[in-house]
């Protein structure tokens, strides 16, 4: 069973971050593979002990990408791709899927799995426009999955409920939280990935130039909410904080 597995370089949410002039400041911030990704990295790793075949992490970035390519390949993953955007000024969601469509529409492929949504974009559109180019089904926001007979049995999140779907392969899906729980890389892991290949493509490559992945849409600002007040704490006796809660409520917060 061949296994792709597209990942994003994202910013750690749990990290500060700081904008400059519409942009995130990028030599501030800490940079890991986007975590709804690590489970679909996880899960193609489970598919692979469980049917055999190779996983292939494949990510569009530039030449830092490669070290959570290396993570990846320290989970468990045989071998990574980068295909380089460092020629690229502007991309989007139309020029990362364009980018991952060309390349993998020359590839043998099974199973394609990818992150429900990234925390730095959140649009959560990636997956399925690969599909849409490749011409093959797709589920998003899966929480379990079983293969057999090439056949796959999908449960996936719907607003709080569950929608279990068959799907023949080759099929897109896309991980939500709870598929699974992704493993850290071991030492003989992360030893171990530093053998294992990773190959980088240019655009060119792939037969595009800029003209065939420009970017369709503009970021107009980039900019981190508001500063939260303070936050009163009511004293006295219950009835007394209950009139005064619904007096704040009415003149300050305004939503009675």
């Amino acid at each position: 069973m061949n296994i792709f597995v597209l990942i994003k370089r994202t910013f750690d949410t749990e990290e500060k971050i700081l904008i400059n002039n519409g942009k995130i400041e990028e030599g501030g911030s800490e940079f890991i593979i986007n975590p709804y990704d690590e489970y679909a990295i996880e899960e193609a790793i489970v598919l692979r002990e469980q049917h055999g075949g190779e996983v292939t992490v494949v990510t569009v970035g530039k030449e830092e990408a490669e070290k959570e390519l290396r993570s990846a390949l320290a989970m468990g993953a045989d071998k990574a791709v980068l295909i380089d955007s460092e020629e690229l000024d502007v991309i989007d969601q139309y020029t990362v899927a364009t980018v991952l469509a060309a390349y993998l529409k020359n590839q043998d492929y099974d199973i394609i799995i990818g992150g429900n949504v990234t925390v730095d974009g959140g649009s959560g559109q990636v997956g399925p426009a690969v599909a849409e180019i490749l011409g093959i089904p797709q589920v998003t926001t899966i929480t379990y999955m079983e293969i057999n007979d090439m056949k796959a049995t999908i449960v996936r999140d719907v607003e709080g409920n569950e929608e279990t779907v068959e799907v023949s392969l080759p099929v897109l899906v896309t991980a939500q939280q709870g598929l699974n729980e992704p493993r850290y890389p071991s030492l003989p892991g992360i030893m171990k990935a530093k053998k294992k290949p990773l190959i980088t493509l240019e655009l060119d490559d792939l037969n595009l130039d800029e003209d065939d992945v420009e970017a369709k849409t503009e970021t107009l600002d980039v900019f981190l909410p508001p500063a939260k007040k303070d936050g009163k704490v009511l004293e006295g006796e219950a009835q007394t904080q209950v009139k005064e809660l619904i007096s704040l409520l009415k003149s300050e917060a305004k939503v009675i």
